[in-house]
């Protein structure tokens, strides 16, 4: 008997199911769903990426066409379509940036149901693709204006490459918040479409913070945006300055709702989920 107890004792456990781990499960979730927005937005339509080239430049030209008459030359420069170039990229970009940011859940969710891609794949994934196709799009209507204007611009590349690294912040940040805002409450889409519209006038793209009253620069010095445009035009007009420009300012602007929006997402995005 005490044989046997030992024998028993000494046996080989029984194997367990082995348990297959996924190396780079993270990486894989985000290509896939960035790969699946790609075919979604893109694959489906005529002219794929040609759109999202067109639809900024004649944004630019229009604009430039329809001050032209009305202002004899603009702040900086003796390009319309630099100038406004120079406001109105920046701008596409955050706002895209953002309202992708911010349907990621809603985007992805038939897809989160699988353990291997959880909520913060979704973000990444839409987080990335954006500012990816948005950089192009900056990167091809920007050099392709400075290429075609009249103008003798001076490139400073660190000053461009650092406005549009703050515009990818800020878009991601507002976006995240905005995340969990709208899987809360969704009346909130509704209510922040109308409250970002005057971020359109207030964001530097028809006119720089010198060319207002006092008073008004310093209200309008709180619009992180002003800032952004500012910095880019300093990479792209030699004899412009900005000094009311504040890294900063912009660097918390962002920060501050990312920090709180992926807090409190991993708090809630079950409930955004309705899991």
């Amino acid at each position: 008997m005490k044989a046997l107890l030992i024998m028993k004792a000494t046996a080989a456990p029984a194997l367990s199911p082995r348990r297959t781990t996924r190396r780079f499960a993270t990486g894989r979730a985000v290509a896939a769903l960035m790969l699946r927005e790609m075919s979604t937005r893109y694959g489906r339509s005529p002219g794929g990426y040609v759109w999202a080239i067109l639809e900024p430049l004649g944004g630019i030209i229009v604009l430039s066409l329809a001050l032209s008459l009305i202002i004899r030359s603009p702040s900086l420069g003796s390009s319309f379509v630099l100038f406004y170039a120079t406001g109105l990229l920046p701008f596409m970009l955050y706002n895209t940036v953002q309202n992708m940011v911010a349907k990621a859940l809603i985007f992805s969710k038939p897809l989160l149901v699988y353990p291997s891609v959880t909520w913060i794949d979704a973000i990444v994934a839409r987080f990335l693709l954006n500012l990816l196709t948005g950089l192009m799009v900056t990167y091809v209507l920007l050099f392709g204006v400075l290429h075609f204007s009249e103008t003798t611009a001076v490139v400073r590349l660190e000053a461009i490459v650092a406005a549009l690294a703050l515009v990818a912040l800020l878009g991601l940040g507002v976006g995240v918040m905005n995340c969990l805002i709208c899987g809360l409450f969704p009346v909130w889409e509704q209510v922040w479409s109308i409250v970002n519209r005057p971020l359109f006038l207030a964001s530097g793209i028809f006119f720089i913070m010198e060319d207002l009253p006092r008073q008004m620069q310093e209200y309008l010095w709180f619009s992180p945006w002003i800032h952004v445009s500012g910095l880019l035009r300093t990479g792209i007009y030699p004899t412009y300055d900005a000094p009311y420009v504040s890294v900063i300012y912009v660097l918390l602007s962002g920060l501050l709702p990312l920090s709180f929006g992926l807090l409190l997402l991993r708090r809630y995005h079950k409930d955004i989920l309705g899991r």
